[in-house]
């Protein structure tokens, strides 16, 4: 096994460990059976399809990204929008989940399962608000560089079912949340813009449970890189701030790193020139980091969107060594087209829609 294969197989199993479905099967042995599932978010169909599994045929709703709905059962009604920027299948989405929710009648139980990326899948706007008010919102935030929790706070000012407002119209006796972190302290009015946060004052009985999060997946990576036979060095949050400072601040440590493994999680933040090229925050971290550790050896370096996707692109991220550093690479940081650079040398992380959406996750192996 090489270098790279061993640092990319402990990140898998962090993502493996927070898995949507395997999440969802854990969390439902003391929950009743739904009268209806509704399941928004990236890893939406994991999550439900745990559900069905597990309670047997149920009538539901699923919200996703493009790409992501394989495997449904065909009962399923499914809703397939865009991510990082909404579109008309989004608001589409979002009015068929409130319309969902309200047609429950007194007496119903709700099973809402809520996982990131729901902020961009489904939206019910405030009137007078449109879909160009909303791209052009979404755009903005996304080029501005801002953390997860000011973007979604910016979002739910438009919004009829962000911050409580889908479960404000529910008229059943319970809903049961179950929902995947993506978010720095997993709150629940922040993941998805708060789209599964209880209204004030609830008229029902109601639970809410974070069933995975980034520091489950960072622990399970560390077990792994244990089990690898290396010392852990390092597990830590450490990766919520600009890219380029987090790629200084880890890129020094990584220069001093000893042989052993160490874990990060998190999600850096980018600014955008007016028209960049291809790749999201992890590409940009990687090839960040590339520069860091130019002419290290024996050192590996995996950063990836732990949901397979990072910003408009295919991949999750990269995977950078002290000789991934090259000519063009400069530029192409410039001109935020890492995924394109990274793509050449043959250096990004590719792995297909994983059922899980923790936010990132990096893991340094030194041999």
């Amino acid at each position: 096994m090489t270098m790279q294969d061993q640092a990319i197989a402990i990140w898998k199993a962090g993502v493996a460990a927070v898995d949507g479905y395997g999440a969802v099967k854990a969390a439902l042995s003391d929950v009743p059976r739904p009268d209806q599932i509704l399941a928004v978010g990236k890893a939406a169909a994991a999550m439900i399809n745990a559900a069905q599994d597990h309670f047997g045929k149920t009538p539901g709703l699923v919200v996703t990204k493009d790409g992501h709905a394989e495997g449904l059962p065909s009962h399923l009604q499914v809703i397939e929008a865009s991510h990082p920027v909404p579109d008309a299948r989004s608001l589409q989405g979002g009015q068929a989940l409130r319309a969902a929710v309200q047609a429950m009648g007194p007496g119903t139980h709700l099973l809402l399962l809520v996982s990131g990326g729901a902020s961009s899948l489904a939206e019910d706007l405030v009137p007078g608000a449109t879909l160009e008010d909303l791209a052009r919102l979404n755009a903005q935030l996304l080029s501005e560089g801002l953390d997860i929790t000011a973007m979604n706070a910016r979002r739910r000012e438009m919004s009829r079912i962000k911050g409580g407002g889908l479960l404000a119209g529910f008229g059943g006796a319970r809903a049961t949340v179950l929902a995947i972190s993506d978010v720095p302290g997993d709150d629940i009015g922040v993941i998805g813009s708060g789209i599964g946060a209880l209204p004030e004052a609830p008229q029902f009985e109601s639970s809410v449970e974070i069933i995975a999060s980034n520091a489950h997946a960072r622990r399970a990576a560390a077990d792994a890189a244990r089990a690898a036979g290396l010392d852990l060095l390092a597990e830590e949050e450490a990766l919520h701030d600009d890219y380029l400072s987090v790629s200084a601040d880890i890129g020094a440590r990584l220069r001093q790193m000893p042989p052993g493994a160490m874990i990060f999680g998190g999600e850096p933040t980018v600014v955008l020139p007016e028209n960049p090229g291809r790749g999201g925050r992890n590409q940009a971290l990687a090839l960040a980091l590339a520069r860091e550790i130019q002419g290290c050896e024996g050192l590996c370096v995996v950063v990836g969107g732990t949901d397979g996707t990072d910003g408009p692109t295919d991949a999750a991220g990269g995977v950078v060594t002290g000789a991934t550093w090259a000519d063009g690479a400069d530029q192409a940081l410039r001109d935020a087209d890492a995924g394109s650079f990274l793509e050449r040398v043959g250096a990004l992380l590719v792995t297909g829609p994983t059922g899980t959406n923790v936010m990132d996750l990096l893991v340094a192996t030194k041999e």
